[in-house]
């Protein structure tokens, strides 16, 4: 079974993905880490906002709202028959 890498800011709401890298660096990147944008952890979509941007995600039972801009250097492999 082939898995998919896509940026976060291409998934859709309700996908779960496992992260598989970050393309972040300096203060946001420990940031990011920090909130447990950690590769192997799973992300979930959540839900977007009315223009489609910020997105909420949620990570470690922790609810996170991230810009495009952030989520475009956010990597994972979709979950499930996507």
């Amino acid at each position: 079974m082939a898995s998919t890498t896509i940026p976060l800011s291409e998934a859709k709401t309700g996908m779960r993905l496992v992260l598989t890298g970050i393309n972040v660096q300096g203060v946001l990147r420990r940031r990011l880490l920090d909130l447990g944008f950690v590769p192997g952890n799973v992300i979930e979509v959540l839900q977007k906002s009315p223009l489609g941007d910020p997105v909420a995600f949620r990570v470690n039972n922790t609810t996170i709202a991230l810009r495009r801009e952030e989520s475009s250097q956010i990597f994972g492999n979709i979950l499930g028959g996507e």
